[in-house]
């Protein structure tokens, strides 16, 4: 046997390890799982020195351990390995249940005219001295109300122009969704209303002619988030304090008046819609689809379409039935052909063809126009049954269902990455015409669209979304907590905590830098009057939600918002350990392993005179949690100064909380805190922050693994990222135009604008 000190690592590894770990550690009956992970040579180094072989009293150390970690990691290890040991490829991709959604609605919206958002908010009021809404010389006043909160007392609107027994109101406009779920919405008031709800026709409530005293009306609708809805409210107070009698000289009772338009969020506490998701403005429906699609798998950290089942295949053919039958109920408007038009029978086979492009994303082949339209028009005779038989051909077609794969093939494939790169759904007109005019075959050009299309209601969503699920909080998470310990703090301030994130979240990343590092650095927050009483800021009761800075250095951004605190946190006490898990895989994107074992946290009580961080070391001191814990409790110390609703405190149990945590970097360096600040300077600076950031939002946009696109893709974006001041809205616009070019590792990624 070759002396200790000139064996090589692979000589080390298959004398000590690959009995356990398998010749190519692919593993063993003992120890099944790879070895594969995310350590850094000096990580691996270090844990191998301290640990292996296991069961065993001589252990690998020194500059064997040195040589063996660079063996294990260069050979199988790392993700540079797995890649070249197994290459990754543009997967075939389905539409994600997401996609398919967002694109229907693009699909029929294609023959109703685009929806406006521009920068005028509330809704538009027309007020009236009458019960006659239909009547224009009966409108006193017209104006746009930032919200629809009155408490119009026995007076009405205004003493002097309306009489205060009879008067009515119509607010017209729309209203943004913006996350998708199911909404409720809630009518309150004494009197007369109804609600139209992107329905021109059908109330979603209708209160006009009620008996009793309700005073709260409610329906609930689906919605998808980043979408505008025709929206109308018309309210009458008439019959209320009118004399229907003969006797005219009888004084008429003094009866209140108001209103109020509220809405449920999905898993949200009612409140009044804000002023920020409305709009005076006038837009199309939009049709949105009802049929429930099994969830899309998640297990790699982000949607993805790649495996078909029974139950998706029976989803498209019920959401196929659904949409056909949409669109035949509304087939005179969507397609403008008359019923009694002598040449019906033409445009709709126009309409028809005109369908299948938008859904495929393409013109069609004369093959393609064959196949889907006209043969469905030759085989029966009935002209509505014809353009059902398309419709539905085409819903199932698999030119619909699924995305293009591989290399950049023209210019419509390049239209249809960046879209649902960027939307999630078609291309709009705008870059069908680019595509037909061979206007996206160069870099610049692709820039050129994405930098238009990362401003739209649709990227804004789907950024939202990303955000959610990169914080841990999507589904929305249950904030229930120990009323006793924390008044005040109920399901209404857990809902209010949500909206302060999202209003932070908008702040940052939509503001001209959209500067990702202000995610760890700011040091203000958002709250209303409600929040500000519990988390001891002096706004008025009634406030609304505003920007507001709680003493120097208590905040730190998204690492010390209080949702985030309350949600890594239990009902009692702060949480160390979920503080520390977020933050080691969201944020640093580092893999942890399961625990061992099923894992109880120790109860308080168990034993009273010990801190948060003193029972967890004690829980933890085990050598089998040190491979995790040792570096997730040293990150989660860090934000003991918040307890578990994210209040701030510098005492527990009568004692100064200790806040200091370390850090051991990829390259082996170890990082010292004394706090929360000292924490998010590292992280807003941190090369393996920024690398994993770009690999999540990259995923999560493309849908598809960022080494099949090239072993140095990762490297490259995070250079442009940094290069670009850590822009996320930069960063959006290059990926967006990485997912339509063909992968090359002799191109390299622009380095700035």
């Amino acid at each position: 046997m070759l002396a200790a000190e000139v064996r090589s690592g692979e000589q080390i590894y298959r004398q000590q390890c690959a009995s356990c770990h398998g010749v190519k550690g692919e593993g063993s009956e003992e120890y099944k799982r790879p070895l594969t992970g995310d350590r850094s040579v000096a990580q691996l180094a270090r844990f191998i020195a301290r640990s292996m072989p296991k069961n065993s009293d001589k252990k690998c150390t020194g500059e064997d351990a040195q040589k063996v970690a660079v063996y294990i990691y260069e050979t199988f290890y790392s993700k540079t390995a797995q890649a070249r040991n197994k290459p990754p490829r543009i997967e075939l991709s389905r539409l994600t249940v997401r996609q398919y959604r967002q694109a229907v609605t693009d699909l029929i919206g294609t023959f109703r005219g685009p929806a406006h958002w521009d920068q005028q908010r509330g809704l538009k009021g027309e007020y009236y001295k009458s019960r006659r809404l239909w009547r224009p010389d009966e409108r006193v006043l017209s104006r746009v109300d930032p919200v629809v909160q009155f408490d119009f007392g026995v007076t009405g609107p205004e003493p002097n122009k309306f009489e205060p027994d009879q008067f009515s109101i119509r607010w017209s406009g729309s209203v943004l969704a913006p996350e998708t779920g199911e909404y409720e919405f809630i009518v309150r008031t004494e009197h007369a209303a109804r609600l139209w709800l992107n329905d021109t026709k059908r109330p979603l409530i209708d209160a006009w002619v009620k008996s009793g005293n309700d005073t709260e009306h409610r329906a609930a609708i689906f919605l998808l988030g980043g979408r505008v809805y025709p929206l109308r409210l018309e309210f009458s107070k008439a019959k209320q304090g009118v004399d229907d009698s003969k006797d005219k000289k009888k004084k008429k009772p003094e009866v209140k008046a108001s209103i109020a338009l509220e809405w449920k969020l999905p898993h949200r506490t009612p409140e009044v819609i804000p002023q920020r998701c409305l709009s005076p403005l006038a837009v199309p429906i939009s049709f949105v689809l009802t049929t429930p699609f099994p969830p899309d798998d998640r297990s790699i950290g982000y949607e993805r379409g790649s495996s078909i089942s029974r139950a998706w295949e029976q989803a498209t053919t019920d959401a196929a039935i659904e949409i056909a039958d949409y669109v035949m109920s509304h087939l005179a408007e969507l397609s403008g052909v008359r019923e009694e038009a002598a040449d019906r029978p033409a445009k709709l086979r126009d309409f028809c063809c005109r369908f299948a492009e938008r859904a495929f994303r393409r013109p069609l082949t004369k093959e393609q126009k064959r196949l889907y339209v006209d043969q469905q028009f030759e085989k029966v005779r009935a002209v509505e049954a014809a353009v059902k038989r398309s419709l539905l051909l085409v819903l199932k077609s698999p030119y619909f269902l699924y995305r293009e794969i591989g290399g950049s093939q023209d210019n419509y494939d390049a239209a249809s990455r960046l879209s649902f790169a960027l939307w999630d759904s078609l291309p709009d007109v705008e870059l069908l015409r680019a595509a037909a005019s061979g206007q996206l075959a160069t870099r610049p050009q692709l820039l050129r669209q994405a930098e238009r299309m990362v401003s739209d209601l649709r990227t804004r969503a789907k950024l939202h979304d990303f955000f959610m699920q990169w914080l841990k909080v999507d589904p929305v998470p249950d904030l229930a907590k120990d009323s006793t310990q924390f008044p005040g703090f109920d399901r209404a301030a857990a809902s209010d905590l949500r909206t302060s994130l999202e209003l932070f979240l908008e702040d940052v990343l939509w503001s001209e830098a959209s500067d990702f590092r202000q995610l760890f650095l700011a040091d203000y927050l958002y709250l209303n009057g409600r929040l500000a009483s519990l988390y001891g800021v002096g706004l008025p009761a009634g406030s609304t939600f505003q920007k507001v800075s709680p003493k120097s250095g208590e905040r730190a951004g998204i690492l010390t918002h209080p949702y985030l605190m309350a949600t890594f946190a239990y009902t009692a006490t702060s949480s160390p350990i979920h503080r520390g898990v977020f933050l080691a895989r969201s944020v640093l994107g580092r893999a942890l392993l399961p625990p061992p074992e099923a894992f109880t946290p120790l109860p308080p009580e168990l034993h009273p005179q010990l801190t948060t961080r003193e029972r967890i070391d004690l829980q933890t001191k085990p050598h089998a949690c040190q491979t995790c814990h040792g570096m997730i409790n040293p990150l989660g110390f860090t934000l003991e100064n918040f307890d578990a609703i994210g209040r701030f405190r510098d005492k527990e149990k009568d004692r100064p909380i200790d806040t200091t945590g370390s850090y051991l970097t990829r390259k082996g360096a170890i990082v010292k805190f004394t706090g929360v600040r000292d924490l998010a300077a590292f992280l807003a600076a941190s090369d393996e922050v920024q690398e994993a950031f770009v690999e999540q939002l990259f995923h999560y946009f493309v849908k598809q693994p960022i080494r099949a696109y090239g072993p140095d893709k990762i490297s490259a974006l995070r250079h442009f990222f940094v290069d670009n001041h850590c822009n996320v809205r930069k960063l959006m616009v290059e990926i967006a135009a990485e997912s339509v070019l063909q992968p090359s590792p002799a191109r390299s990624v622009r380095k700035g604008k």
